[in-house]
């Protein structure tokens, strides 16, 4: 493939406007899982649960191929994968190391699976790809609505229990002598996490979910330590790289997850760019003022 070629296979606007029509929902769900997912990272982030957001997506993953597979509707097996990675992942692991552990153990479970009931699976070869990927024309009617429903959901149990969770996400030891349910609030959260990344795969595919709840977070933290920014700059990133990514492959006829994880990793080398000079110039601020003044 000349570059010619390739670049048309990335970027063609050829009936641009003819075919954003058609992908109407896509841009909607797009928007709603970005709001969710930079919800939902901030506290991911927060709780060190990077790794198990993708121990999570590996049985979600299974769960969507096995309903695939059966015929039945793929979001419920999705959502049943991840709750039963959240809960294993809730109940077993109490400290980080047993979590970590855990999560090793269940991601090559949960992929192998996946990937097992897909090679059985013998209807369409772009429902497998999808799955994995996500799919910009996937999302109809219906399924906008169940998606909205359950992102709104997730979102006011969010924001119910946002600040005991803060508390015991900042100090889990404080939180708990001041009588904070910390093990209870911990299980509620990998409950509210293994529905986000459910309804996440949609769009993105279960192999990149990490693109929507954990960069847009991660790059909000680097240019600031206000607790309510980082929240409003982790919805924006996440929103921002999910609709554009869904407008950028419109135009190409590459799957959507490319340009939605390039865009949230542009989006977190900036941050981390904006974030690294700040410090130099504040550390640099604090040395001139702490250097003594010579005497006249």
């Amino acid at each position: 493939m000349d570059l010619e070629s390739l670049l048309n296979a990335i970027f063609n606007f050829e009936n641009y406007a003819e075919l954003l029509v058609l992908v109407q929902n896509s841009i909607w769900a797009g928007a709603v899982l970005g709001l969710l997912g930079g919800l939902v990272g901030t506290f991911v982030m927060k709780r060190d649960l990077a790794f198990a957001v993708h121990g999570i997506s590996e049985l979600s993953f299974a769960g969507a191929a096995f309903a695939l597979l059966v015929g039945v509707d793929v979001v419920l097996g999705s959502l049943a994968g991840s709750v039963v990675a959240a809960l294993l992942l809730g109940l077993m692991g109490v400290r980080a190391r047993d979590k970590n552990s855990t999560i090793g153990v269940l991601m090559p479970f949960g992929l192998g699976l996946g990937i097992l009931f897909l090679s059985l699976y013998e209807g369409r070869a772009a429902n497998k790809f999808g799955l994995l990927t996500g799919q910009i024309v996937s999302v109809g009617t219906v399924q906008l609505q169940v998606l909205a429903g359950a992102a709104v959901v997730v979102m006011l149990a969010l924001i119910a229990i946002w600040r005991p969770l803060t508390f015991a996400s900042v100090d889990p030891d404080v939180a708990a002598a001041r009588g904070v349910p910390v093990r209870a609030l911990a299980l509620g959260f990998m409950l509210l996490l293994g529905v986000s990344v459910a309804l996440s795969i949609q769009i993105v595919g279960a192999l990149l979910v990490l693109a929507l709840l954990i960069t847009p977070a991660a790059a909000a933290l680097r240019v600031t330590s206000s607790p309510r920014l980082v929240v409003v700059l982790s919805v924006v990133f996440a929103v921002t790289a999910t609709v554009g990514g869904i407008l950028l492959a419109l135009g190409g006829r590459l799957p959507i997850s490319p340009y939605v994880t390039t865009l949230s990793f542009l989006i977190y080398v900036v941050c981390r760019l904006v974030g690294g000079i700040r410090a130099k110039r504040g550390f640099n601020g604090r040395v001139l003022r702490s250097e003594p003044v010579p005497a006249s």
